[in-house]
């Protein structure tokens, strides 16, 4: 598995939209810095079919040094979450060949018509 930074897909985005590289790493970089400021401010973020970027906060709780077995309290703490939406699920799992985990369960018991449905209801919501 390869990792693949942000200069690289700045590079890619470039290349396929004919585009100055400077002015792709602009955008590339305020749309990264408005995800960022949202999430600080509590906000969720949804991009439909896509996925869900929310933060979550983990309450304070005793934990325990696994050297020393002494008790340690952890401060509460927040976190950021994300929930894979059900297009991506879709498109990872044809790129892939492996079933993506569909905890909801929601793919595999509709049938296409009513992904359709929901389709066409989200993108009139949105």
């Amino acid at each position: 598995m390869a990792t693949i930074t942000k200069k690289e897909l700045i590079d890619r985005i470039a290349e396929k939209t004919d585009q100055r590289r400077v002015q792709v790493k602009k955008v590339v970089q305020q749309f990264l810095d408005l995800v960022v400021d949202e999430l600080g401010r509590g906000n969720r973020l949804e991009f439909r079919d896509f996925g869900v970027f929310e933060t979550k906060l983990r309450k304070a709780r005793k934990a325990q040094n696994p050297k020393t077995l002494e008790p340690v309290a952890v401060p509460e703490k927040r976190t950021v979450k994300f929930k894979v939406g059900r297009l991506m699920k879709q498109r990872l799992a044809e790129i892939s060949g492996v079933a993506i985990d569909d905890e909801a369960g929601d793919i595999a018991e509709m049938s296409e018509s009513e992904v359709e449905e929901e389709d066409n209801a989200e993108e009139t919501a949105s």
